[in-house]
């Protein structure tokens, strides 16, 4: 091995690594760094504070983002496989929780955006050991992949009902009573089914107030549904996870929790 690839291995341990005391401590003082530099961008919008200290936060908001975008190119450097890296989902906030600083030169309010970096602290699982987690967070993903049609039909269907009740609400209403036109009508159509209720729009009719009751019911019918459609997937999905790994001779999977033999060839599974 080269001196070149003992660095390359060595900087990986401390910067990917969380079992060694190196890498826990690294990542511990990463998460700070990340805490403090999010908790700056936060104090920035405050006028008070960004009038007395303003120069200072700025200049705290360039330190960490130079010491970021270092830490970024080691890990690019370190990694095996670097492009993987960059197109993975960390990879892509590291270099997102970067790039507002950089973009601030041209569009001063785009340094906002530095409060992605706050997704970056999801490092803790791995050094407080709650690696487990990810597997509930693993299933949650999949329930929701799997339910994205459902989801979409019923998300279509939704809009398709809040344009009909708000042009039903336009024609009872009318411009006299606030809703103006067919857009602002569906607006309320949809504050109302999803029970937000602003009231900066309201029915003052009889038939209007018919509508509006019809549609309150409508929509704590409607918010049950989504609930239940991932309910459903998320069941499907502990279920497919608490079963027996595939049998070894047959390639057959299905076997219960328990199942000590292949319920197809009989083959054992395993301890």
């Amino acid at each position: 091995m080269n001196s070149r690839s003992s660095w390359r291995t060595s900087l990986y341990t401390i910067i990917f690594g969380h079992t060694t005391r190196a890498g826990r401590t690294f990542d511990l003082i990463l998460i700070g760094a990340i805490l403090i530099s999010v908790a700056a961008v936060m104090l920035d919008s405050v006028t008070a504070i960004r009038d007395r200290w303003g120069p200072i936060l700025y200049a705290a908001e360039w330190a960490f983002t130079i010491l970021f975008t270092i830490e970024y190119l080691l890990r690019l450097a370190c990694h095996p496989k670097p492009w993987r890296y960059a197109i993975s989902f960390f990879g892509i906030v590291e270099l997102l929780s970067i790039l507002p600083t950089y973009l601030s030169i041209i569009l001063p309010s785009s340094r906002y955006l530095l409060i992605i970096r706050i997704l970056r602290v999801l490092r803790v699982y791995r050094i407080l050991k709650l690696v487990q987690y990810m597997g509930e967070a693993d299933r949650l993903i999949v329930a929701l992949r799997e339910s994205r049609r459902k989801i979409s039909i019923f998300f279509l269907a939704v809009v398709s009902l809040a344009v009909i009740l708000g042009s039903g609400m336009y024609m009872v209403e009318g411009p006299s009573n606030g809703f103006t036109s067919i857009p602002r009508s569906v607006y309320w159509a949809i504050v109302t089914l999803t029970t937000v209720g602003y009231g900066d729009v309201t029915p003052h009719t009889p038939w209007g107030q018919a509508l509006a009751s019809l549609v309150m019911i409508l929509g704590y019918a409607i918010i049950a549904v989504p609930t239940s459609i991932v309910t459903v997937e998320l069941t499907k999905a502990h279920g497919m996870s608490s079963q027996r790994p595939s049998c070894g001779s047959c390639n057959r999977a299905g076997h219960a929790p328990d199942a000590r033999y292949c319920k197809h060839c009989g083959e054992s599974l395993g301890p």
